[in-house]
């Protein structure tokens, strides 16, 4: 466990040192006039890096460095097209031409870590075989493609590995389940609650009381690569149609973007905790099923209030539709 967190640690190093020849791409390319990521979601995907591959090797027709572009891009080709009118310096030029090199010199360093890090993975027990224990089906829209790395189905690892599917929860993919497994491990009994185990990650409030009034509720500043993923997962759930999307959308209306993504990272570590601790499968719940649950509360508490108050509440009664 220690080699493989290792691994994934010295990975993350290359990842941000590709991440930062990315913004320079980017920023060479508005320095050039070039808006090729106002058309592409990434320049450093498919379309964008051929495009930049062509603008090296010294293309500056716009008609056909549009026509480079992958055709699942959303923006039309002449709409590339005008994106791709800029100034063409040199010293520019040169610039893209580093950072461009730097990238695919990154890549290769991170495809060597993920194969090195397969190889560890394959050395660890298995907890649970396929035969015995089926493999759940996958998250609905997401194709196997995403869950392949290095030629490897990551996610049947992981399963052999753990025995449950931690990316069957909503926001949590194989990289993020892999960080956070090599860091926690499997075995959960160093933690007796989920409450301790929220706390080791500095997830949960910690009050600061004086004379019995709570002074600040703020969560303590831990440095843990589990609660960056988490974090990071939670801020994927804003549009989800799910239970743990509709519960992040509530916590920022009421609390603000970060103490909403702090407590639906609350909220994914101890479904983590619950499904490594006792080997069951995740139970997706949809986003109506948790607003019906949820106005069922506020209904109980108002009910219980009125009754402290003496008073007793009753449902309104729908007015029969009119017939003319």
């Amino acid at each position: 466990m220690c080699v493989l967190r290792s691994y994934l640690r010295y990975q993350d190093q290359w990842v941000c040192a590709r991440s930062m020849q990315c913004q320079h791409m980017q920023k060479v390319l508005q320095e050039m006039n070039i808006q090729l990521h106002q058309v592409l979601s990434d320049i450093t995907g498919v379309s964008g890096l051929r495009i930049i591959e062509a603008i090296l090797a010294g293309e500056r027709d716009a008609k056909k460095l549009a026509a480079l572009a992958d055709r699942r891009v959303k923006a039309s080709p002449s709409t590339i097209e005008k994106a791709l009118k800029g100034d063409y310096r040199a010293e520019h030029l040169f610039v893209l031409k580093m950072a461009f090199e730097l990238h695919d010199t990154y890549e290769k360093k991170i495809h060597l870590c993920d194969e090195q890090v397969i190889a560890e993975m394959a050395k660890l027990p298995t907890r649970v075989e396929a035969k015995e224990k089926p493999l759940p089906e996958r998250k609905p829209g997401r194709p196997a493609i995403k869950d392949m790395v290095a030629g490897k189905d990551l996610r049947e690892e992981l399963y052999r590995w753990t025995g449950v599917d931690l990316t069957a929860i909503e926001g949590i993919g194989v990289l993020s389940a892999q960080v956070i497994l090599s860091e926690i491990g499997t075995d959960m009994d160093r933690w007796r609650t989920e409450k301790h185990f929220t706390s080791w990650l500095g997830l949960c409030p910690d009050n600061r009381i004086s004379g019995g009034k709570i002074l600040s509720s703020h969560t303590r500043r831990v440095i843990n690569p589990v609660a960056d993923a988490l974090r990071i997962a939670a801020t994927t759930l804003e549009r989800s149609k799910t239970a743990l999307g509709a519960f992040y959308r509530r916590m920022k209306g009421k609390l603000g973007p970060a103490a909403a993504v702090t407590a639906t990272a609350h909220k994914l570590a101890r479904i983590i905790y619950r499904l490594l601790k006792h080997g069951e499968n995740y139970v997706r719940q949809g986003m109506e099923d948790y607003e019906k649950k949820y106005r069922q509360r506020l209904l109980h508490n108002l009910q219980k209030t009125a009754a402290t108050l003496g008073f007793e509440l009753k449902q309104k009664q729908e007015l029969a539709p009119c017939v003319s």
